[in-house]
């Protein structure tokens, strides 16, 4: 199993943070690797969505489950894809008005061995990258 681990400290608020990463249909604007996105159902509580990676001649596309609590936490869970074992969290870490913590966390394990091990290792450049594109784009829109 693969757990990714990345943090930043960011001068934004906790709920702007938590309203661009639950923004998923903006992902292929920045998110480099992210090809495209589809949302396919979603509600004050959960977002469900699909996303097409693709980098290195890869393609791969998988579906979650967003548990919402805004601002603090989205839990993220499988629904469909290459996986055999994905989940995640984001948490936003209030520390004042303007600044907080993200913190993306993130455990998955592919589901065929051989083929899986080259998506593995695109999904863990994109997925590493994520925070810094996130406080990138946060950057860009407000400044």
């Amino acid at each position: 199993m693969t757990h990714i681990s990345r943090s930043a400290l960011v001068m934004h608020s906790a709920e702007r943070m938590f309203d661009l990463v639950n923004d998923v249909k903006r992902y292929p604007e920045f998110l480099q690797g992210c090809q495209s996105t589809r949302v396919i159902a979603e509600n004050d509580t959960m977002i469900e969505a699909e996303l097409t990676l693709a980098k290195a001649g890869f393609e791969q596309s998988f579906t979650t489950r967003n548990s919402l609590r805004r601002p603090d936490l989205m839990t993220i869970q499988l629904v469909d894809g290459p996986f055999s074992r994905f989940t995640g969290t984001w948490t936003f870490q209030t520390l004042s008005e303007d600044a907080c913590k993200v913190t993306l966390e993130l455990d998955f394990e592919m589901a065929n061995r051989l083929t899986g091990m080259a998506m593995a290792t695109v999904f863990k450049q994109v997925a590493g990258m994520m925070v810094d594109s996130f406080v990138k784009r946060a950057n860009e829109i407000y400044g």
